[in-house]
């Protein structure tokens, strides 16, 4: 059998010594950990979730297959601080051992890392077993990978998943969590920001006998077929699978594609959406850590920390975004740039999302000076100080990134009417941005045009607005006119 005698014969392969330090080493400790403002694991009550997703509503489900999958994930947003969370919902006959799925989802929920979707809490009422996690709004590697519409995912950000995955089960193994259940391309989902993390669905194990493998039989390592049991080492060989996912673009079965190795014959096994976008030596480099991971026997393949050490060199673009790469934020090419570009319209030009909202903070409410004289008119009314207080609570969830508290606060800010913001508009905007609702951002973007033609703030974010909205030649000629703008009031 070709999957059991075959070793990688032009390549060695060395385990990294125990002082060597990666990304993933420093993820683990407590700084970067605190970055992540989560809250500790709880318990939710029943009408809490079904409050929160709308009773449970088909349209608010995410999950790849719909109704028709066994354990159904919904997107939702909590009452009480309004973060977006997905619920997996898993069928009755799931988990009867209450304890059982009470400490598995505790120990879970006690991992904390900007590489995992990572777990915040449970519920456990009668026959209802779900769980809660962070909800990643740019969906999975499978649909990016397989099912992509407009382009293919781009050579650098497969290896950035495949560094991410890598660092994300080294952390989890770090932690006494080597085990994970069906690890595959859906399992691998897009945050805010578009980067890469690992679903902790999957380490939750179902079934005390760890008899948890759903995937086709063509993929489950070998071991398993022989025990029916999942070990550390049969979480590597699944790692190989999602690797030989990003080379191909297709998913292979790993007998086939060793096949291919072991005859050299590359061309059949790389994605031909990626001709003449990298080098040999970094397929090649990717082809033998991938059949590394597919050794037959579990002894031979290496650990998660090895797989780190050996991804880091081959990453590509490491200053470019996640947004970019997945192709949400575009990049303008040397012919189209525009000279003179202010730091927020380069931002705008390049769909940084996240730059964009740092510069908004930094100038704070400028854009509002003389247009806001109606202010002091009304400065003692009880509703003035009401609608104050909205603003500070929304600048407050603007600033922690919390958009849809933010949108809800300015939202209310804008109709009370008791004074006019472009600045609210454009915050507001960018908070919408955030959450993949161009049309509206591009609406406020213009209606903050309106209130101060004279703010190339506004030209600017509907620039990014327009982008979003696949509307590059409409978005360059508003970054054109936004430079204009600045020009025109610099002379002034």
């Amino acid at each position: 059998m070709a999957s059991r005698c075959f070793y990688f014969s032009f390549c060695g392969w060395s385990h990294p010594k125990s002082n060597d330090t990666h990304p993933s080493d420093l993820e683990n400790s407590g700084g970067e950990n605190d970055k992540l403002k989560l809250p500790a694991f709880k318990e939710y009550k029943l009408d809490q979730l079904r409050a929160a997703t709308g009773g449970f509503s088909v349209e608010n489900i995410v999950s790849e297959h719909g109704e028709k999958a066994p354990n159904v994930v919904y997107r939702g947003k909590l009452e009480d601080d309004d973060r977006l969370i997905a619920v997996k919902r898993f069928n009755r006959s799931a988990w009867p051992d209450t304890r059982q799925f009470l400490d598995e989802a505790k120990a879970v929920g006690q991992l904390r890392s900007p590489r995992l979707a990572n777990l915040l809490g449970c519920c456990f009422e009668g026959n209802e077993r779900l769980l809660v996690a962070e909800f990643m709004p740019h969906e999975t590697l499978s649909k990016h990978l397989f099912h992509w519409e407009s382009q293919p995912l781009k050579w650098a950000m497969r290896l950035r998943v495949a560094l991410y995955l890598a660092q994300a089960l080294d952390y989890c193994s770090s932690k006494g969590r080597s085990l994970y259940h069906d690890l595959n391309a859906y399992r691998v989902l897009f945050d805010q920001e578009c980067n890469p993390r690992l679903s902790c669905f999957g380490l939750m194990k179902n079934s005390r006998d760890g008899k948890s493998y759903s995937t086709n039989l063509a993929f489950t390592p070998p071991e398993y077929m022989r025990t029916g049991r999942v070990i550390a080492e049969s979480v590597i060989y699944s790692f190989g699978t999602i690797l030989l996912d990003l080379l191909s673009g297709k998913h292979i079965p790993p007998s086939h594609a060793l096949d291919l190795i072991k005859g050299k014959n590359f061309q059949m096994l790389t994605d031909s959406c990626l001709e003449g976008h990298f080098s040999n030596d970094d397929g090649t480099e990717l082809v033998r850590i991938a059949s590394r991971c597919l050794q037959y026997e579990p002894r031979e393949r290496p650990n998660a920390k090895s797989v780190v050490a050996a991804l880091i060199p081959l990453q590509k673009q490491t200053d470019a975004s996640s947004l970019l790469l997945l192709g949400i934020g575009k990049e303008l090419t040397p012919a189209t740039q525009i000279s003179n570009l202010s730091p927020l319209g380069d931002a705008c030009s390049r769909m940084d999302l996240t730059a964009i909202h740092e510069i908004l903070e930094k100038i704070g409410y400028t854009g509002d000076e003389g247009v806001t004289d109606e202010l002091s008119f009304q400065m003692w009314t009880s509703q003035l100080h009401d609608t104050l207080n909205g603003k500070k609570h929304g600048d407050n969830a603007f600033r922690a990134k919390d958009f849809t508290t933010a949108i809800e606060c300015y939202t209310n800010f804008i109709e009370g009417g008791t004074m006019v913001s472009p600045t609210m508009y454009v915050r507001r905007c960018l908070s919408y941005l955030m959450i993949n609702k161009a049309q509206e951002a591009l609406g406020d973007a213009m209606q903050a045009q309106v209130i101060n033609p004279e703010w190339s703030t506004a030209l600017y974010l509907q620039s990014a607005a327009l982008s979003s909205l696949g509307m590059d030649k409409d978005a360059h000629e508003m970054l054109k006119e936004a430079v204009s703008l600045d020009l025109e009031m610099e002379g002034s």
